[in-house]
């Protein structure tokens, strides 16, 4: 009885996530995929880095993204119920945990539909993925701008897009932390108040242009200082075009997730006897 025997293995390999289910799973991969104007980058957790380097763990990552870009879903769980194939995501999830034995999770997707251009691009063999999007003619010469400012992206983690993004609340925490390193060094202690002050808007302005992409130096300037809307500024200028980059996303893999030490031996020792 065929119809009997899929139920079984779909009962078990279910019951082999739930068991899964409470382990951190923070290593992994993030995978891109784009098609015309439209881009995504996607985030999937394993729970070590043996599973990230897993062909088989890769191409449902890949796939998991082809899927994303064709079918648009709105969030993680819509996710798992569009068909890929044969089977839903959600289906492909549970068969590759019951097989592989980890834990696995779909943590994110970002997906860019553009009358623009974009570009996605992957770092550090998928532990970071990039989208770079911008107001631009979708051309080679668009491309290869973006793709230079995604890997200053990947490279220098910006948080914000311009200044103009930046939050005041952070502006203030900033500079709270500003205040405070400066009142606990004692070669400041004689400096008068004006200076501290203006000592603080220097350093602020300084930090701020560092977590913005824009304002941040251009990792590939000949001369160390151009920025990157410099940059971005002048490759338009040369090919009588126009580039505003209107904004980006930066996934590395694990990041914000709480990792557990564990016993390296207990871990190898565990993954043999799976």
């Amino acid at each position: 009885d065929m119809e009997a025997a899929v139920d079984v293995l779909r009962k078990s390999g279910a019951a082999k996530v739930e068991k899964k289910a409470g382990r951190i799973a923070a290593e992994g991969i993030t995978r891109v995929a784009s098609e015309g104007n439209t881009a995504v980058v996607v985030e999937v957790n394993s729970e070590t880095d043996f599973v990230a380097k897993n062909d088989e763990f890769q191409q449902f990552v890949s796939d998991v993204a082809k899927t994303i870009a064709e079918q648009n879903p709105a969030d993680a769980e819509a996710l798992k119920e569009l068909k890929c194939g044969d089977s839903t995501i959600g289906e492909m999830l549970t068969e590759k945990i019951a097989k592989i034995g980890e834990n696995m999770n779909i943590r994110r997707f970002a997906r860019i539909e553009t009358t623009g251009a974009v570009v996605d691009y992957i770092h550090a063999a998928g532990k970071i993925g990039v989208l770079v999007e911008a107001d631009a003619e979708n051309n080679d010469t668009t491309k290869e701008c973006l793709r230079n400012v995604a890997m200053q992206v990947a490279a220098l983690s910006p948080k914000y897009l311009s200044s103009d993004d930046i939050p005041e609340e952070y502006k203030e925490h900033e500079k709270k932390i500003l205040i405070e390193q400066l009142k606990n060094d004692p070669k400041n202690a004689s400096k008068p108040e004006n200076i501290i002050e203006k000592m603080i808007v220097g350093r602020l302005n300084k930090e701020l242009k560092e977590v913005c992409l824009l304002d941040q130096a251009y990792v590939k300037a000949e001369d160390g200082k151009q920025s990157v809307a410099k940059y971005v500024e002048q490759v338009a200028k040369e090919n009588g075009a126009k580039i505003t980059v209107k904004g980006f996303v930066r996934y590395e893999t694990g990041d914000g997730i709480e990792k557990k030490e564990e016993n390296f031996a207990e871990e190898v020792a565990k993954q043999m006897a799976q």
